[in-house]
């Protein structure tokens, strides 16, 4: 367990007449500064820097009364309740900046989360490297038929491999007329529109401790893009390594938790009076069947039923929950 008491309490810092602070140091996290975890092909995360740990946090958050740090237990009760409560002010004294080499593709929908501070390579500036992202062999799914945003079956192995052809062949003729224009003149940044989106960029990425758990709360989720959730494990690594017990808090109340709506909780009441989960879905206007009668595939009561089965996962031999 990091050592969270290498920063002096900042009631006593002010009582000493301002003295400088020393930077908060959390071994574990020192010891990831620097380090390249690869991601897919050519893409990596870098954990570049940090500021503050979880003593940041609790100290944010009993500011209001002077008090520093107290022992380890009580500051992790704190926290757990801060998380618990959704108190996320203190959580926002924490900074990671992280060194992200990632296929245009998933950066686009990284940079939906707009709570970050984010500087990318230019391609205004630089020429583009010679690196594009071909999916793995048999990894390539068809549409989901459920989720119109997802992937579901595995396709055939003739459609898998026609793609993952027609990728590589599409993206090297594509730099081949990338590098040909930049050869004759053209400016980069009207060179760079014929690169597909395959292709890699980079960026540094720096976000405060709470922006970046909900980030990964929506990223680590199973319906989340795959490509997308393997750079926000090495993200999470990161948070965990510079606030543990911050991270432990967020996989239990957030990760781990399961939220009820209104009528989902009429449901439970009906389930604890002995109802079958379809009669209880019935009672609180959870539809299951569609107008003609069939069952539906997605909707309020489906998930519902998910979350029955998530709940009950832990009684099956083998279950991870």
């Amino acid at each position: 367990m990091p050592n969270l008491y290498s920063v002096p309490p900042f009631a006593k810092a002010m009582a000493d007449g301002g003295a400088s602070m020393p930077r908060p140091s959390v071994p574990e996290a020192d010891r990831l500064l620097g380090t390249k975890w690869p991601v897919l092909a050519h893409g990596y995360v870098v954990l570049v820097d940090y500021m503050g740990n979880d003593a940041a946090i609790v100290q944010a958050a009993r500011v209001s009364y002077g008090a520093g740090t107290k022992t380890l237990r009580d500051d992790r009760g704190l926290i757990r309740y801060l998380m618990r409560h959704r108190h996320t002010t203190p959580f926002e004294m924490v900074e990671l900046k992280f060194l992200v080499r990632l296929p245009i593709y998933v950066a686009r929908q990284m940079i939906r989360h707009r709570t970050a501070s984010v500087n990318e390579y230019s391609a205004r500036y630089s020429v583009v490297p010679d690196e594009f992202d071909v999916p793995l062999p048999g990894s390539v799914r068809l549409q989901s038929r459920t989720n119109r945003q997802g992937r579901g079956e595995p396709a055939p192995a003739p459609v898998d491999e026609r793609f993952r052809s027609d990728l590589e062949r599409v993206s090297k003729e594509a730099y081949a007329a990338y590098a040909a224009a930049l050869a004759d003149g053209v400016a980069r940044e009207t060179a760079r529109m014929i690169l597909p989106l395959a292709y890699y960029t980079e960026w540094y990425w720096k976000s405060d401790l709470h922006n970046l758990l909900h980030f990964l709360s929506l990223r680590l989720d199973p319906h989340a893009q795959e490509e997308i959730r393997l750079y926000a494990a090495e993200m999470a690594r990161a948070a965990r390594a510079v606030a543990p017990i911050a991270y432990e808090a967020f996989e239990e109340f957030t990760l781990g938790a399961l939220s009820l709506s209104r009528r989902e909780q009429v449901a439970v009441r009906s389930l604890l009076g002995g109802a079958t989960p379809e009669a209880a879905c019935a009672a609180a206007g959870l539809p299951l069947t569609r107008p003609d009668g069939r069952p539906m595939s997605s909707g309020e009561g489906v998930e519902f039923l998910q979350k029955l089965d998530r709940l009950t996962a832990a009684d099956r031999p083998g279950a991870d929950v």
